[in-house]
This record gives C-alpha cells, sequence and structure tokens, in this order.
C-alpha cells in the first residue's frame, strides 16, 4: 500500500451549508496533485446536519475520513485529526479555506526546505489581507501583540488557520496539547519553540470571510487567559513530560 504524504485536516463545527464546496475545492487541488492524499473532516458538537453532510460525500471521495468528536473546541478537534491522520506531512486548515488551495505546495518541499513547522502569515513580508475590515484587523494585532510579549516573540501572525506539520513533530507536539479551544495552535507553537524545532512563517493571499466563528470580545478574552496559562505550564515544566 503506498503511504501518504500529505493529510489535510479539516476541524468542522456547524459547515453544512458550507462543505461541498470546502470538499470540491480541496479535492480538484489534489486531484492534480501527484503524491497520495487523504482529508480528515473532525465534526465538533456541531448542531446543523454536518456529520451526516460529510458521510455522504464518503462515497465520492475515496481518500475522505469522516471523525466525530462529541465535544466542542476546535483544538480539540484538530488535536483528534492530527492524531489520526497518516501522513508525511500534516496540514490543518479552516472549512472556510480563506487561503486559497493552491498556495499548499509552497508549505511543502521542494518550494520550502529545511523547516520542522510551516505556518500560513498574514503578516510576513509578501501577505495581502483581501477585504478584512479595519476593527477585526486591529483587535487581531492587539492579541498578538499579547502573544509576543507572553508567549511567541519572534512569530508575526500565529492564529491564521493553515498550519503544515512533519509526521512525527505532529504527533509529538499534539500529544502534550493540553487547551482545546481556538488558542491551541499558541500553546502548540509554544511548545515547538521550546524544543527548539524550527518555524517559518509563509506569506499568504488570505480573503476574509464575514461568517467566522470568532467572536471578537467573548472569545479575545479568553485567549488572553489562555496566554497566562500557556505561560503557566511552561513554567511549571508540564510541556517538557512525554506524554
Amino acid at each position: 500500500m503506498e503511504s501518504i504524504y500529505l493529510s489535510i485536516v479539516i476541524p468542522i463545527f456547524n459547515e453544512e451549508k458550507r462543505l461541498p464546496k470546502t470538499l470540491e475545492q480541496v479535492f480538484n487541488f489534489l486531484n492534480s496533485q501527484s503524491y497520495p492524499a487523504e482529508v480528515i473532516l473532525v465534526e465538533n458538537g456541531s448542531t446543523d446536519r454536518s456529520f451526516e453532510v460529510a458521510q455522504a460525500h464518503l462515497d465520492k471521495y475515496p481518500q475522505l475520513v469522516v471523525l466525530k468528536e462529541l465535544q466542542r473546541g476546535k483544538g480539540l478537534a484538530v488535536r483528534r485529526g492530527m492524531l489520526a491522520a497518516k501522513g508525511t506531512y500534516r496540514f490543518m486548515c479552516d472549512a472556510d479555506f480563506s487561503m486559497p488551495t493552491t498556495e499548499i505546495p509552497r508549505f511543502l518541499p521542494p518550494a520550502l526546505e529545511g523547516c520542522d513547522i510551516a505556518i500560513a502569515s498574514r503578516e510576513a513580508a509578501g501577505a495581502v489581507r483581501i477585504n478584512e475590515p479595519y476593527y477585526r484587523h486591529f483587535v487581531g494585532r492587539i492579541y498578538n501583540w499579547l502573544i509576543r510579549i507572553l508567549a511567541l516573540p519572534s512569530l508575526h501572525d500565529t492564529q491564521c488557520g493553515f498550519k503544515c506539520f512533519k509526521a512525527e513533530i505532529a504527533e509529538e507536539l499534539f500529544r502534550n496539547q493540553t487547551i482545546t479551544g481556538w488558542s491551541f495552535d499558541v500553546e502548540v507553537l509554544f511548545i515547538a519553540k521550546r524544543k527548539n524545532y524550527r518555524i517559518v512563517e509563509v506569506p499568504i493571499h488570505w480573503y476574509f470571510n464575514p461568517d467566522s466563528k470568532i467572536s471578537v470580545i467573548r472569545d479575545s478574552a479568553r485567549m488572553a487567559f489562555d496566554l497566562l496559562r500557556i505561560r503557566l505550564n511552561g513554567a511549571q515544566g508540564l510541556y517538557d513530560q512525554k506524554v
């Protein structure tokens, strides 16, 4: 059996309307590539028919895997998908695909060599934000400022939802992850930095989606609390333990 080169992990929460288009975009891209791949959908406590819609596509797309996670939390869903994945490279992304699928090769060899983790950046030189309201950008930069002070001083954009990990590194990092909500990726990158893994920011074209599920005020407050929790966990040596 041919080994899987790329796993694409997509957390799904109340995405029944958007899901068919998302899957069409992803598989149109994968069908143009020469390597074997899989797409892992992790349905995440939805109140709509997301799980049923995902399952309805299993016959159409043989490379599709559908998992059900009863508890809510994007971090919980991504962790489940990353640890279930079989790919040499494991790419997490959002269901809205605010980054075009044609940018995915930029996170993989041969376009990108010599790094352990590649993260999409809306702030790195060459990145372009399209149609984003000023207030969303402003609040995002405040939160990133807090991230850089408390956790990740060298990274300019940790919250873009597109990130690629080598398999063995994904296994290690996500097994040590403790945060199940929106700040999980800050924690994962924080652990990676402690372990001296090389992280590269990839500038992308990013399209604002007005249907985003993030509440600027509610989730920003929660994320700020999570940053303090990450620092505390680090100080206590929690991330230095093998899981």
